[in-house]
């Protein structure tokens, strides 16, 4: 008896449906990439229970005769090729007739289409891949397709579907893609009869790229247009200050398809190079055209992936034209950038060589820590705008400023005193001897270095603390603490709310987090929609961006899997806030700020670590430095 047999074709558009179709969203893909190639102007999505129990696609596009309608739902019948050339030259969407058979096998699926010959049009409906009725029915122009029930007959494949929250979210983001590649139709997204989203046709892309992206972000969005032969880049791409922790606001479109490609997007990154922090991704939407013959789509079941003739061509030209941008602005503006802070994302659009105006967050410190006492001021605010390079240099001297009413060119500078012998220590060797000792305080601040480091001498060391690290730990236990003890961490109402919208995904999540984020200090109302308005912060980061914030709350939250009330989510926004919160790299600090931020440092749990798991110090021992030298052997 063989043991090789031919398997029955329900069984092999399952196999195919399992390559086809991974989740609702891949059947809206298919579908409304399916709308966009039969020409259409306005394309509408219906989805109830994330598209578990039901997915709609309706469009006004060429529709279909009673032959073509009963060939559709053929394995690999299609209007998309005919010859081998075809194949390789493609210049539609889909086009290997596979999409509409294996979604049939694995749903009860309804067609009702007409095309403008017809006098009717023609009803489908098939079940598990067999076709239960086929009918006249009075329809407009165009084609409506319904999914009910996906995966109703491969139950291993429906207990892998996640919560509708997450699939409605995949699904947003396929009809945003989809809407970003075609600013010409106008695309609607209905869900449990509630529209979530409504584009309408515009005439410049850009509309559309606000329109998906957020208004926000208009002004930090940088066109670019390069040629290199017959290939043609053009879209945009964000600020160097406006970047997010994923790489999922980086479009890439090649002859409209969107698609995934590592090379690409390294590309993008090169064009950035020295501009942003490694781990952050700038937002960009960037579309390539080059003739279908230099294209292989056809590399993937699910087209996300595409193989190019020149591959080394393309990505040398969207290097350029990345760089072509910053080439062209004014070189005060981008000839010498100010690096991003630290595990920071500065949102503001600013003017890169003017430092960003941010509040003392050290008055918080020591008021926290030193109730009743006045907090530590400074005649010069370290933090203004305006400190020019060489007054930032001077800043590096541990003389502290002037007081309030004296003449600083008269009055003899005020250093700060050495450790008494009954402070002093003997001399250590070993970085773990100041691990047990938890001395920061007890070291002699030198000054800064890069505007980045506090420089301090102790027990014959050199001692280099990250400043933005060390500040970190110290609004991450801060905050943690109040979060222990079942006490809001202290909060500001704002004069005037902020308001911000958020996408799909991100709304789904901050809905969720709501409770929770108020738990640590952050009011925040939802407003309708996907509108959220802000009441009140925490007292650390009132005078910062709080979409950012958010967006990146949502983000992370997104990827890690939230449920209310889950002490490690929890844990990772105190982190993100703390993050935010926390004095910035390249920031100017003067001695009596290093210095308390060397005492804080001191009363943290773990001080030698920020809560991300970076040190927030390292140490020379004087013999190492001598060895350098050669001044001991």
């Amino acid at each position: 008896m063989s043991k090789i047999k031919i398997l029955p074709e329900i069984l092999s558009n399952k196999i195919a449906a399992g390559e086809v179709v991974e989740r609702p969203a891949s059947v809206v893909k298919e579908l409304v990439e399916n709308s966009i190639d039969a020409k259409s102007t306005k394309i509408t999505i219906e989805v109830n229970q994330g598209g578990r129990s039901l997915i709609r696609i309706s469009d006004n596009g060429s529709g279909m005769a009673h032959d073509d309608a009963l060939l559709a739902i053929e394995r690999y019948a299609t209007s998309k090729i005919y010859t081998d050339d075809d194949l390789f030259a493609i210049n539609t969407l889909g086009f290997r007739g596979e999409a509409l058979p294996s979604i049939a096998s694995v749903s009860k699926l309804s067609i009702i289409t007409k095309d403008k010959s017809s006098v009717s049009g023609t009803r489908i409906d098939i079940e598990g891949g067999k076709i239960k009725n086929v009918s006249d029915a009075g329809a407009p122009d165009g084609t409506m397709i319904s999914i009910h029930q996906l995966f109703f007959n491969t139950p291993a494949r429906r207990k892998f579907l996640k919560t509708i929250t997450t699939e409605m979210g995949h699904i947003a983001d396929v009809v945003s893609c989809c809407a970003l590649a075609c600013p010409d139709i106008q695309f609607r997204l209905i869900h449990n009869q509630k529209e979530i989203k409504n584009w309408p046709p515009v005439v410049s892309p850009i509309d559309r790229v606000v329109d998906v992206l957020g208004i926000d972000l208009k002004s930090s969005l940088y066109p670019f247009d390069y040629t290199d032969q017959d290939l043609s880049l053009s879209g945009w791409t964000s600020d160097p200050s406006i970047t997010r922790s994923t790489s999922q606001k980086i479009y890439i479109f090649v002859n409209g398809r969107l698609i995934r490609d590592r090379g690409i997007q390294y590309a993008i990154f090169e064009g950035y190079r020295g501009r942003i922090m490694k781990g952050r991704f700038p937002v960009a939407v960037l579309f390539i055209d080059l003739p279908p013959d230099q294209v292989d789509v056809n590399v993937h079941p699910t087209k996300h992936e595409v193989r190019f003739a020149r591959q080394r061509q393309v990505y040398e030209a969207v290097k350029s034209g990345v760089l072509n941008i910053w080439n062209t602005q004014p070189k005060s503006q981008w000839a010498n950038p100010e690096p991003p802070a630290t595990e920071i994302n500065e949102t503001r659009h600013l003017s890169l060589d003017q430092p960003a105006k941010i509040p003392e967050l050290f008055d918080f410190i020591v008021k926290e820590s030193n109730p009743g006492q006045k907090p530590i001021k400074t005649t010069v605010n370290p933090f203004s705008a305006n400190i020019s390079s060489t007054n930032s240099q001077k800043n590096i001297s541990p003389v502290p400023p002037p007081e309030p009413g004296t003449n600083p060119e008269n009055k003899a500078p005020e250093t700060i005193q050495p450790q008494t012998e009954s402070r002093q220590k003997a001399p250590v060797s070993q970085q773990a001897h100041l691990w047990e000792q938890k001395k920061f305080a007890d070291a002699n601040v030198i000054g800064q270095f890069n505007n980045t480091y506090i420089l301090c001498e102790g027990d014959g060391e050199l001692i280099v603390v990250d400043q933005h690290a060390a500040h970190e730990r110290i609004a991450y236990d801060r905050l943690k603490a109040a979060r222990n003890s079942n006490t809001h961490p202290s909060s500001q109402k704002l004069m005037i709310p902020e308001t911000f919208d958020l996408d799909y995904r991100e709304t789904a999540v901050i809905e969720e987090m709501l409770a929770d984020l108020n738990s640590l200090g952050l009011e925040i109302d939802h407003f309708g929609g996907n509108t959220f308005v802000v009441k009140s912060v925490p007292v650390l980061i009132v005078d910062r961006e709080i979409k950012p914030l958010i967006i990146e709350i949502a983000e992370a939250m997104d990827a890690y899997g939230y449920s209310p009330g889950l002490e490690d989510a929890l844990d990772q926004c105190i982190i993100l806030m703390a993050c935010h919160s926390a004095i910035r790299a390249r920031q100017s600090l003067s001695a009596k700020e290093m210095k308390e931020l060397l005492v804080q440092l001191d009363q943290c749990e773990n001080p030698f670590h920020c809560p991300h798991g970076r040190p927030t110090f390292v140490q020379w021992p004087l013999k190492t430095l001598e060895k350098s030298f050669k001044r001991v052997l």
